[in-house]
Formats: C-alpha cells, structure tokens, sequence
C-alpha cells in the first residue's frame, strides 16, 4: 500500500514528486509519458531561473531532477479510472496491452490537457500528413517551407516565433480581429518580415491527397479563400485529460476538476494540480507550485490517517 500515487510526469507531477522524496514518502510517479505539454512548448522566456530556454530543454531539467532523485517513474501508462474505496485509492490502467492496477491512501491527479481540434474537414486524414498540433515536434520537418498556424493565442504566438526560424513563409491564421497572448509575443510576431497575418479568418478545411497542400479559410467577409502549404499547426485550445474521474464527480461542465487553493477536491484524499484544474492561467511556473501546494496538503491529509 501506497501513501501517494501521483499521476503525470510533467510540471505539476514533477513539483509535487520532488517534495514527496525529499519527505521520504511512500510514493510512486505513473504517466503516460515525460514532460507533457511542458515539451511541446516553444520559447519559454518567462520561466524562474532561466533567461530563455524552450519546452524541450525545460522538460529535460524536470526528468533530470526526477533522477536525481531517485523518483520511481513508471511511463507508458494510460491510466483509465480512479476509484475510491473506503479510504483507499484503487489507480487503474494500461501499460501496452497488460492491466496494470495501483492502490494507495492518496493520489494527485497531474495529467494536464491535450490539444483541441478544429473538426473541419481533411483534418483527421492529414494528420502527420502535414497537419500537426505541436510545433516544436514536427516544425523542423518543415524548413524552407510554407507553413500556416492556427490560433490566436500564446500557444499559437509561440509556434509563430519558432516556425519563422525555420520556414520561408507562416500564415498566422487567427480568427479574431488581434491576438489574445502575451504582449511582447505579439510585438515580435508583427515585427516578422516572413509572416503574414490573416485576421478574422475561420479555417474551414485541409485539403490534400497523401500529404497536405493547402488550407482553406472564410474571410471576414464570408469569402471562401485557399493558401498553399506544406504544413498546418493548429493551437486553438486546450481539453482536460479527466476522463479517468468523471464517476468521482469532481469535474465542471468544462471537464476541468474542481479544485480549491489547497489542490484539494471534493473527494478527500484526492488533489489535483497543473492545467487539468479550474483556476485560472495555464502557466508552467503556476502548474509547479501547484503541485507541491497539492503535495504539502496530500502529506497533511495522509498524517492525519496514521492517527
């Protein structure tokens, strides 16, 4: 028996795993993989302790801590349903085809979100044929290329300033009127001689045979428009990986779990920290400090049973 399942191996997962071995717990880290979203990201400049790094490099700095600190990781796991019985924890899921099952007194649940997806069409076919939701991964596929990116926030802004290193040209496809991220994002993303803006524009498909060739768009005016690309990253949103607690019934509407300043929910002995709960600001220090906040208060919780 456990004290502590933390479930996800990125920033969140990371803050409260080095706080649980540096307090000798009894615990053990699952995730389906390292780093997250954290790895997908592009320029990270905001970052305490680093004057720039990016998500790849960040992400290598939380894996080499977890090893030095002898933090026992199991990656490949999906993890599919989270039950509570009595005042234990019952942690279930896949490694590859294999049932893999955990139990513990506790759990931080730490499994972040993935990328949202337009719905138009050609975009389930094309995708890694050319449509691509992280820039960071496949944008060096696409050198001296014509690229678009989709979105209009920071996310979007950052594969903007990656991508122009790399392609001849970007479309930066937004559909608003301006962008929605930070403001020096969007002052170097107008300052880009090989990028050109097209604002109030609503994707409505990828077209292509085998590999992508271009995008399709409406105007502001309705106008049915088309842009030859290689290669499309889309970046319009984020979705919560809580599937696995939906019958704990912690969730609001928008599938986020419902979590107060401790990282505690409504279930005790479960916490949750990171970009799956509904405070605000999807940051990468925010997430961390989540995590051992969610970590203090799991170690609190479990004291208190040994009573």
């Amino acid at each position: 028996m456990l004290d502590l399942i933390i479930v996800g191996g990125a920033a969140a997962g990371t803050g409260a795993a080095v706080y649980a071995a540096r307090a000798k717990m009894n615990f053990k880290v699952i995730a389906h993989d390292l780093g997250g979203e954290v790895a997908n990201s592009g320029e990270i400049g905001n970052y305490p302790g680093f004057n720039e790094t990016n998500g790849i490099e960040l992400s290598q700095k939380f894996n080499d801590q977890l090893k030095f600190n002898e933090i026992d990781v199991e990656t490949g796991v999906m993890v599919e349903k989270i039950e509570k019985t009595g005042t234990h924890f019952i942690v279930r899921g896949k490694h590859g085809t294999q049932d893999k099952s955990y139990e513990a007194k506790s759990v931080i649940l730490a499994t972040g979100v993935h990328p949202r997806h337009l719905g138009v069409s050609g975009e389930d076919n094309l995708y890694q044929k050319g449509v691509s939701y992280c820039s960071t991964c496949d944008g060096p596929l696409f050198r001296n290329k014509v690229v678009a990116t989709i979105g209009g926030g920071n996310t979007a802004l950052e594969s903007i300033l990656l991508l122009s290193n790399i392609a001849e040209k970007v479309y930066a496809i937004n559909k608003n009127a301006d962008f929605k991220g930070e403001a020096v994002y969007i002052e170097k993303v107008k300052q880009l001689k090989n990028v050109e803006i097209i604002s109030e524009a609503q994707t409505t498909g990828f077209i292509g045979d085998q590999m992508l060739k271009e995008v399709e768009y409406k105007d502001k005016d309705g106008a049915a428009k088309k842009i030859e690309v290689s290669g499309a990253f889309v970046h319009i949103g984020i979705i919560p990986n809580t599937g696995m607690v939906v019958d704990l019934g912690v969730l609001e509407p928008g599938g986020f779990v419902e979590a107060n300043l401790l990282m505690e929910t409504k279930v005790p002995g479960l916490f949750a920290a990171g970009d799956v709960v509904n405070i605000p600001y999807n940051q990468i220090s925010i997430a961390v400090g989540q995590g051992v906040t969610a970590l203090l208060t799991a170690q609190s919780y479990i004291n208190k049973l040994g009573k």
